[in-house]
C-alpha cells in the first residue's frame, strides 16, 4: 500500500520505538522497574520508546504538541495538531514476558482524530489508518467482521484491576455478556483489542474509563474499517472521555444493548 508523508512520519516513528521494545522485551528479566500505581508499572523500555517516538515526531513536525503517558502535555505553536502517543501499551505483559504490546500514535487535529498507527513489534504487525482512507494490517485492507448473531460473537474488554476501575459494575456487565456470546478476551492493550475489531479477529470492545493515548488510534482504526465507535450511551464518541464501544453496525447495537440490562439489573440489586 502506499502511505501518506504523514502516515509514513507515524509508521517510522513507531517502528523505530518498537525495534527497542524488541531489544528490552529479550531482557525483560533485566529490566529496571520502578511502581508508578497499585499494579500499573513503568519501565526503562517504556521512557526509552517514547523518547524515541518524541524526537521521531518533533524533527518531522517541530511545532506540534503532544500528549504523552509519560510526560503528560508538551504544548505546540500549532495549536490545531496534536500527537497522542502511548510508547508501551500493554505494560504489564511487557513486563511479565508475555508478547502482546504496542507502540500507539494517533494525530488530533482540531479535535479531531484523522490517523492513527498501532505496532506490535512482538509480532510485526503493523495497523495503520487515515480519515478517508481506510484502514490496513501491514499492507492488508480490514474490514471488521460480519457476524450478526450474538452467540457466535467474540467480544473483548479490558478487566479493572488492583486500585482501579468499577470491579462490582464489571462483573455486572461480564455476566451479562458472556451469557449471551460465544466468548470474552482479555489481551491486556487496549489498543491491540481495538486494532483487533479492525481486523475482525473480534466483533466488539468495551471498555470504561481508558486514557485517550489507550484508544486514539485504535478508534480511527475501526472507523476506516467500516466500524462503528461511540461511547457507552451509544451517542458520538469522545476520545478525552475515555470510554469506548465499538462493533460492525449489528454487534454496535447488541453490545451497547446489554451493556444497558446490565446496568438495569445493577440497578434494580441496589434498590431491592
Amino acid at each position: 500500500m502506499a502511505r501518506s508523508a504523514l502516515l509514513n512520519v507515524m509508521t517510522q516513528a513507531a517502528m523505530k520505538a518498537g525495534r527497542s521494545l524488541t531489544r528490552d522485551f529479550g531482557e525483560v528479566q533485566n529490566l529496571q522497574v520502578s511502581m508508578k500505581g497499585p499494579a500499573d508499572f513503568v519501565s526503562n523500555a517504556d521512557r526509552r520508546a517514547e523518547e524515541i517516538v518524541f524526537q521521531e515526531l518533533s524533527r518531522s513536525r517541530p511545532d506540534w504538541g503532544f500528549l504523552m503517558e509519560e510526560r503528560g502535555v508538551v504544548e505546540g505553536k500549532d495549536p490545531q495538531h496534536r500527537w497522542i502517543v502511548d510508547p508501551l501499551d500493554g505494560t504489564t505483559n511487557f513486563l511479565h514476558g508475555i508478547p502482546m504490546f504496542a507502540v500507539s500514535i494517533a494525530l488530533e487535529r482540531d479535535g479531531q482524530i484523522v490517523a492513527g498507527v498501532v505496532f506490535n513489534p512482538a509480532m510485526d504487525e503493523l495497523y495503520t489508518a487515515e480519515k478517508g482512507g481506510g484502514a490496513y494490517l501491514n499492507d492488508r485492507r480490514l474490514r471488521v467482521a460480519a457476524r450478526q448473531r450474538l452467540p457466535e460473537a467474540l467480544f473483548g474488554t479490558g478487566i479493572p484491576f488492583l486500585g482501579r476501575g468499577d470491579h462490582a459494575g464489571f462483573l455486572y456487565e461480564l455476566r451479562q455478556i458472556i451469557s449471551e456470546t460465544a466468548g470474552i478476551r482479555r489481551i491486556g492493550a487496549a489498543s491491540l483489542d481495538i486494532a483487533y475489531v479492525a481486523a475482525g479477529r473480534l466483533d466488539g470492545f468495551w471498555e470504561r474509563a481508558l486514557e485517550p493515548w489507550d484508544l486514539s488510534a485504535g478508534a480511527i482504526l475501526v472507523r476506516e474499517a467500516g466500524g462503528f465507535v461511540t461511547g457507552m450511551d451509544g451517542k458520538k464518541f469522545d476520545h478525552v472521555a475515555g470510554d469506548i464501544v465499538c462493533g460492525n453496525e449489528f454487534m454496535h447495537k447488541a453490545l451497547i444493548d446489554q451493556l444497558q440490562k446490565a446496568e438495569a439489573k445493577r440497578q434494580a440489586a441496589k434498590t431491592s
